[in-house]
């Protein structure tokens, strides 16, 4: 019996080497890191886009992305009615959709309250029965517009983009999503020439801020401890400077 289970461990030995001696690729790691004002923070919940070949060979997506205007936040919203406290709502939380936060009890009673909020669990009372039941299910007593419709804009144009970048590369664009301090990894990666980008441009402050830069990926099995860094500021070890331009002006915002 012991002579078997040395057998067995020095098997574990062997199966356990070849897995962190043989991985399946390279690790990527990315750190954004953006400044508003003397502030800096990272950038969080944005995702980042990973295209097999050159800036050159990738061209006329790049270009895309970078000439396409995009509806703003604010914009969106204030075009589909949405109060003054909802955009405050959404802009502290840097939030795309309602569904980016939990919608807290101040949210909804108070001089804090977003009236569209406070209509929405009004109604879902009467169908939960609960005030807190309906709070916690608010969303769905929205209207589409206010619940889902800046991410289908924006949905749109990405699907079109990353359909352009897989016809042109040959090969699926890969995707990974900033954690809160605006860290992500992209994983098993094959050696090669790439593009990184955002596709979408993220709101920084007052501006539209786009990434689109060419990277080498290399055979590297500690690559994710050197984070290539991305900034909308020309810093020190930044490697991706993003383009920024400045937020339209909404229309109903001078009215």
């Amino acid at each position: 019996m012991r002579f078997l289970s040395l057998i067995l461990l020095a098997l574990c030995v062997v199966v356990d080497g070849q897995t962190t001696s043989s991985p399946g690729g390279t690790v990527l790691r990315l750190r954004v890191r953006v400044k508003v004002g003397s502030a800096t923070r990272g950038l969080a919940r944005k995702r980042f886009y990973l295209v097999r070949g050159s800036l050159a060979q990738n061209k006329t997506m790049v270009e895309e992305v970078e000439r396409r205007a995009l509806i703003s936040r604010e914009c969106f919203y204030r075009s589909a009615g949405a109060s003054d406290a909802l955009l405050k709502w959404l802009a502290e939380g840097d939030c795309e959709t309602v569904y980016c936060r939990e919608v807290s009890a101040d949210d909804v009673s108070g001089v804090t309250a977003v009236p569209e909020f406070v209509a929405a669990v009004a109604a879902g009372e009467k169908q939960f029965g609960s005030a807190e039941l309906a709070r916690k299910w608010v969303t769905i007593n929205l209207p589409d517009s206010l619940r889902n419709g800046f991410y289908q804009v924006r949905q749109n144009s990405l699907g079109a983009s990353l359909k352009q970048a897989e016809e042109t590369s040959g090969a699926k664009v890969l995707s990974v999503m900033t954690d809160r301090n605006g860290t992500a990894y992209f994983t098993d990666l094959q050696p090669g020439v790439y593009t990184l980008s955002s596709i979408l441009p993220s709101e920084i402050g007052n501006m539209n801020v786009s990434w689109n830069c060419e990277l080498q990926v290399k055979a590297d099995e500690r690559g994710f401890e050197k984070p290539y860094l991305l900034s909308n500021r020309n810093d020190k070890n930044v490697k991706c400077v993003g383009v920024e331009k400045p937020l339209p002006v909404c229309e109903s915002a001078n009215k």
